[in-house]
């Protein structure tokens, strides 16, 4: 019979303690393609985030202002959408609206990580502040609730660490030199058209996309700065499902 050791009261993996019967995360061969593809992910992301970097001081905010915005915020699409706006000419409350309507996302997988995820009410305002696309993608992709849970933490904490990393040294080079003279300039609209592409690959989401950019261009032109972002938000209305009626069961009575 294949036992495994006991080592402090506990199995054993390669002569080293388990933790409830399983090897920890970082030793667990299991989980090494998991662990691969988030810090691969993450590397990624830190390449949007020295983008930003640059776009957000080449729009007019200062190195530790752009720094702020990605620490305490922490969502791309909704950072590189205030600073085009602000960037822009647009005023403080375009971006803002903007950036609210993008990062409302954020809440409904909230809703969906706290059926995953446990623990104290620090650990769950933690959790709350790394809930993104990326993390909640890894999550839920996993089979079981702890390698959901190492996904989630383990994506989390190298999504931050990419993504402020990038968005300091984008924002030291945006400083350093002329980002138009390099094309740097560009970072914002590249940025975007690389996270939002992916998603074209469905049809209502193309068409969404196209009634967004109907509207953006029927207004543009008379509307201030940023509004007509906020009215191009009308075309996510093509993904809302009809509700669907309750069941009709025989005999039932009215």
């Amino acid at each position: 019979m294949n036992e495994r050791p006991i080592v402090n009261g506990q199995p054993a993996v390669n002569g080293r303690p388990a933790v409830n019967g399983q090897p920890s995360w970082w030793r667990d061969p299991a989980l090494r393609p998991m662990v691969v593809a988030c810090l691969t992910l993450s590397g990624a992301v830190g390449v949007f985030g020295f983008s930003f970097g640059v776009g957000s001081v080449a729009a007019g905010a200062s190195v530790w202002q752009t720094c702020a915005l990605s620490l305490f915020v922490f969502t791309g699409a909704s950072q590189f959408s205030a600073m085009s706006v602000i960037g822009a000419g647009g005023s403080l409350g375009s971006a803002l609206g903007g950036a609210l309507l993008l990062a409302a996302r954020n809440g409904v997988y909230g809703l969906a990580m706290s059926r995953r995820l446990d623990g104290s009410l620090g650990r769950r305002l933690l959790a709350a502040q790394l809930t993104i696309d990326e993390t909640t993608a890894m999550a839920v992709a996993q089979p079981t609730r702890r390698e959901q849970q190492i996904a989630f933490w383990l994506t989390g904490f190298a999504l931050y660490t990419f993504w402020n990393t990038g968005t300091l040294i984008g924002a030291l080079t945006g400083s350093a030199i002329d980002p138009e003279t390099f094309g740097l300039d560009a970072a914002f609209p590249a940025g975007f058209v690389a996270m939002v592409w992916p998603l074209l690959s469905d049809k209502r989401a193309r068409l969404a996309a196209a009634i967004g950019g109907v509207v953006f261009l029927a207004s543009v032109s008379f509307l201030p700065i940023g509004v007509p972002i906020l009215l191009s938000v009308i075309g996510v209305l093509v993904g809302v499902q009809k509700p669907v009626p309750p069941p009709v069961v025989d005999g039932a009575v009215s």
